[in-house]
């Protein structure tokens, strides 16, 4: 009987041991200012930029371990330093803009002790320099233009 005893208390400490902490869903952990970007009509071969950002919304700091893209046309620079409870880091994000069509990417960022990434999108439309001048063509000025008809 002592042995059944020792086996099981023994038993239960290596389990407990080796336990570790669940993993936390990521929206529990941060929160972006948007989820999506739309760049709207971009120029073939000029490269745009944008800059998530990234709020810790726990009481501990949040390390971002990784930010990758679903194409290597979507270059994501992810924070280096741990962003500290309530504080905001950037994610900046650049796309090459290389090939004429439809933007619809995505951007997976990775983060310490959460169960999946937190996904974030860029959105948009590349157009070919012509056509980019003449879509430039029907857009207002400023504020009080009008487009061209």
């Amino acid at each position: 009987m002592k042995k059944i005893f020792l086996l099981a208390a023994a038993f239960a400490l290596t389990t407990a041991a080796f336990a570790q902490p669940a993993p936390v869903k990521v929206d529990e952990v941060i929160k972006m200012n948007v989820e999506t970007h739309d760049f709207g009509k971009i120029k073939q071969g000029i490269p745009v930029t944008y800059v998530f950002e990234i709020k810790n919304i726990t009481k501990a700091p949040v390390v971002i371990t990784n930010a990758s893209a679903s194409c290597g046309c979507t270059v994501p620079e992810k924070p280096e330093q741990p962003i500290e409870s309530g504080k905001t880091a950037p994610l900046k994000v650049q796309f090459s803009a290389a090939a004429v069509g439809p933007i619809n990417k995505d951007v997976y960022i990775t983060v310490a002790g959460a169960d999946a990434p937190k996904v974030v999108h860029i959105t948009g439309e590349v157009l070919t320099p012509e056509a980019y001048e003449e879509y430039m063509k029907t857009q207002p000025k400023s504020k009080d233009d009008k487009p061209k008809n």
